[in-house]
């Protein structure tokens, strides 16, 4: 199984709540490039979760237009910046291996995103991203924690 774990593009840096913060246009010009750029490495999506803060709504709606179309897109309050990494990654692996899911695509935020990095992939640290960064951590089957196979960023690709 492969996680891909994707931080939000860049997001305006206030607004009347955090939740509330939308992508600029440059946020959204580097999710876009980073999108296309993914569509390469995933050729079917099981399921989808992204985070109900507004800037993360964003970016998945700028890459469902690219990606392929997932079985399943959940908004999630739970993955928001300082949602709780351990239950979400074991919530993911049950929750794959039960449907049978081989490609998940989460997006989120700092810290969360680093944290569930660390809590998915065995001896790694929990990683910094930059907005529209993307992780991609592959599972074993006998759903151990996995390895971080790479981790990219809208300059690096």
């Amino acid at each position: 199984m492969r996680v891909f774990i994707m931080r939000h593009g860049q997001a305006v840096t206030h607004a009347s709540r955090d939740a509330l913060r939308p992508l600029t246009d440059v946020g959204k010009q580097e999710s876009r490039a980073v999108g296309y750029w993914l569509r390469d490495k995933i050729s079917e999506l099981d399921y989808v979760m992204h985070s109900s803060y507004l800037r993360a709504q964003q970016t998945w709606q700028i890459i469902s237009d690219i990606l392929p179309t997932p079985k399943r897109v959940d908004l999630s309050d739970e993955i928001v910046p300082h949602g709780d990494p351990q239950l979400i990654a074991d919530y993911l692996l049950g929750f794959a291996e039960h449907h049978g899911y081989q490609n998940i695509l989460l997006v989120s935020h700092l810290p969360f995103v680093g944290y569930l990095v660390s809590e998915l992939a065995s001896h790694q640290g929990a990683p910094i991203f930059p907005t529209s960064g993307v992780a991609c951590i592959e599972i074993e089957d006998n759903g151990d924690r996995g390895e971080l196979r790479w981790l990219e960023g809208p300059h690096s690709i």
